[in-house]
């Protein structure tokens, strides 16, 4: 099925070449070209304005928490003072190293976070000292995670 977006830059080409990325973020321009039947030059040209158009918004290399010693990982929703405090706690979060997601979300809470830490009296620790010391947070709620079913990228194809 072709998928049909908004943006004119993610013509069928570039859709394969973000499926193939998607599935090996490290696979070879090159070896991108072969599989599709494009010169190695035309894959590095359409990267370059995926990247330009802000689709590809960067590679990284994806850590797993657990394996890096963080034993504690969690989802915690904030509750503001006031809905005016939602930016500034948010620029305040990003100074936390374990803060690793905020999202702004509707409902009950303003933000929505995830939080690891190597264990359970880390996260309190962070929770404590770190979140609720920020001027404007009212409370929070924090789920731990036992776990990831699965993490996937949004669908292209």
């Amino acid at each position: 099925m072709i998928r049909q977006f908004k943006n004119e830059v993610l013509d069928y080409i570039n859709q394969k070449i973000i499926f193939l990325l998607s599935q090996d973020g490290r696979m070879a321009f090159s070896d991108i070209a072969k599989e599709l039947k494009i010169s190695n030059s035309l894959v590095h040209q359409r990267i370059k304005k995926l990247i330009d158009a802000n689709i590809i918004k960067g590679f990284k290399v994806q850590l797993d928490a657990k394996e890096m010693g963080y034993e504690t990982i969690t989802y915690t929703g904030i509750t503001t003072k006031e809905a005016r405090f939602s930016y500034a706690i948010a620029e305040k979060l990003k100074e936390i190293p374990e803060v690793v997601e905020c999202h702004f979300v509707s409902g009950k809470y303003a933000l929505f976070l995830k939080v690891v830490a190597a264990n359970n009296e880390e996260f309190r620790s962070i929770l404590y000292e770190k979140i609720h010391v920020i001027e404007g947070v009212a409370s929070t709620d924090s789920f731990i995670s036992f776990g990831s079913a699965f993490d996937k990228n949004i669908p292209v194809l």
